[in-house]
């Protein structure tokens, strides 16, 4: 492991946090799925074994933590974070203690779908519902929907063992996760991948 890539992987990270900044309150929905990709970089190194696991799930909680604790000083970063939504508090908590459970691969894959296709589902439904002049905060749809499973589909076809039948099954299931109204959608889809890593 190097140094340097940390590096790298942060320096996306807080690039992506200095232009949603720019990019102010108003878009505050696309500003926490252009954070979402920023992780990808450091995912896939990870994946290659350049950054270990517990130094990603390591900056991951550290993230967590200031997250968190913005909302409870009420402080909120208003550019990314929503009052009373604790979204982005729930993925980075994901996102370290997948890169601990599972093995790489696994981790990559499920960690490559909360970061993107998570981050395609939010940015279709804000435009989509922009475009009808809906306040778009929290809503979903079936367009973000398509846009989470088509790349959770591709996701899988590059990194899970298994037929391709499984594949789609597993991309359904993660979907509907991310649909479903009752959950935090960045506590659900990490809790079904867990479930279904069972049998895979």
């Amino acid at each position: 492991m190097s140094w340097v890539h940390v590096g790298i992987a942060l320096a996306s990270i807080l690039v992506a946090i200095a232009i949603t900044k720019e990019l102010g309150e108003r878009y505050a929905w696309v500003n926490r799925k252009i954070i979402h990709f920023s992780i990808v970089p450091a995912i896939l190194m990870m994946y290659l074994g350049l950054i270990e696991a517990k130094i990603f799930s390591a900056f991951a909680f550290a993230f967590a933590i200031s997250q968190l604790s913005s909302h409870v000083l009420k402080r909120e970063l208003e550019w990314f974070q929503i009052p009373g939504n604790y979204g982005e508090v729930f993925f980075a908590l994901s996102a370290g203690v997948i890169s601990l459970l599972f093995n790489p691969k696994y981790a990559t894959a499920l960690l490559s779908v909360m970061a993107v296709s998570d981050g395609v589902t939010g940015v279709i439904r804000f435009f989509y519902f922009r475009k009808k002049g809906i306040d778009v905060k929290l809503k979903k749809h079936w367009t973000g929907s398509l846009g989470f499973f088509l790349t959770s589909l591709v996701i899988a076809l590059v990194f899970l063992n298994a037929t391709t039948l499984v594949r789609i099954a597993w991309a359904l299931i993660l979907t509907l996760a991310e649909y479903q109204p009752w959950l935090d959608d960045n506590l659900a889809v990490p809790l079904a991948g867990g479930i279904l890593s069972l049998f895979l």
